[in-house]
C-alpha cells in the first residue's frame, strides 16, 4: 500500500485556502454568513493560515436548525471558516484516496454521481437478463443512521494506514472529532456544481469520509 507525508503544508498552503473558499462560495454567494466572511476575505483566510501553521485552530461549535425536506429533519452547520478547511483537505486528500475505491460506488465522487450510477445499472442489468430475456434481482437496502454509527477510531485507523504525517493526522482527529457520532443529528449537505448533488466535503461523518470507511484496502 502507498502511503503519504508531508502533507499538512500542502493543506494549509494560502494557495489551496483560497482556492478552496473559491470552490465553496459556488452556490452560496448570497448567504449572510457567506457574505460575512467574503466582506474581510484575505484576513480571515490569513487567520486560518496562522491558526492552522502554528497549531493553534480549534474547530468551530454547528449551528442548528430544523428543515422539511420533505420530512422535518434537524441540520447542523459548521461555520464557513471550518467548512472552507474542509475543502481545502479535500483537495489535496481525496486525489490520494480516489483510486483505492471500487468503480462502481457513485455516491459523491467527481466526474460520477446519480446519473452515472443509473447508466451503470441498466447496463448490468441488460447484461444479467440478456436484454430482458431472463429473470435477474438486485438488492435494495440502506444502512440505518450509517454516517453516525460511523466508528471515529476506525476511520482514523485507515487514514493513518496511507497519511504517515502527524501534522494532518491531528487535523483530521480536530476535523473528525467535532461533532460525536453519539448524538443523532443530520448533516448540511452542500450542493457543488462541480461534485455529485448534495455533496459534504471532508466533514466528520460526510459521503468522502464514509467511502474511506468502506473501501479501505484498495
Amino acid at each position: 500500500m502507498k502511503f503519504y507525508t508531508d502533507i499538512f503544508n500542502k493543506i494549509i498552503s494560502l494557495e489551496n485556502l483560497f482556492l478552496s473558499w473559491e470552490e465553496f462560495k459556488k452556490d452560496k454567494s448570497k448567504k449572510k454568513d457567506v457574505l460575512e466572511f467574503e466582506w474581510n476575505l484575505e484576513p480571515n483566510i490569513l487567520k486560518l493560515h496562522r491558526d492552522l501553521k502554528y497549531h493553534r485552530y480549534k474547530h468551530g461549535v454547528y449551528t442548528s436548525f430544523n428543515i422539511c425536506d420533505p420530512k422535518q429533519r434537524k441540520i447542523h452547520k459548521a461555520t464557513v471558516r471550518d467548512r472552507v478547511l474542509h475543502h481545502a483537505v479535500f483537495r489535496v486528500l481525496n486525489p490520494l484516496f480516489e483510486p483505492s475505491f471500487i468503480t462502481h460506488s457513485f455516491s459523491c465522487r467527481i466526474n460520477k454521481g446519480t446519473h452515472k450510477g443509473v447508466n451503470s445499472l441498466a447496463y448490468f442489468l441488460n447484461k444479467v437478463s440478456r436484454n430482458s430475456r431472463r429473470p435477474c434481482f438486485a438488492l435494495k437496502c440502506d444502512i440505518k443512521k450509517f454516517f453516525d454509527s460511523v466508528d471515529h477510531k476506525i476511520l482514523l485507523s485507515i487514514i493513518t494506514k496511507r497519511i504517515k504525517d502527524d501534522n494532518t493526522i491531528g487535523l483530521l482527529k480536530e476535523i473528525i472529532e467535532s461533532f460525536p457520532p453519539t448524538q443523532s443529528r443530520e448533516r448540511e449537505r452542500e450542493r457543488e456544481s462541480i461534485f455529485a448533488p448534495q455533496f459534504n466535503q471532508f466533514d466528520p461523518t460526510c459521503d468522502v469520509g464514509s467511502n474511506w470507511y468502506r473501501f479501505p484496502d484498495r
